[in-house]
């Protein structure tokens, strides 16, 4: 039986005119984002323990663009 995702937007998409919005699928043993504005698009799946290192990279790029 297949079951709905519940998406959330992402703490951090911003706020402004919403052109930056990501939404967050946690599931069993993955965590899954989508681009809020293209939801039928396929999403990004990440296995649970490579989410965190995955965001901190992004992060650091975002970092260095400052």
């Amino acid at each position: 039986m297949a079951t709905r995702d519940h998406w959330r937007k992402s703490s951090y998409s911003g706020g402004g005119e919403g052109n930056a919005c990501v939404e967050v699928c946690t599931r069993l043993t993955h965590i899954a984002i989508r681009d809020s504005k293209a939801p039928t698009r396929a999403p990004l799946t990440f296995p649970t323990e490579a989410f965190t290192p995955f965001i901190e990279s992004l992060k650091a790029i975002d970092s260095t663009w400052s």
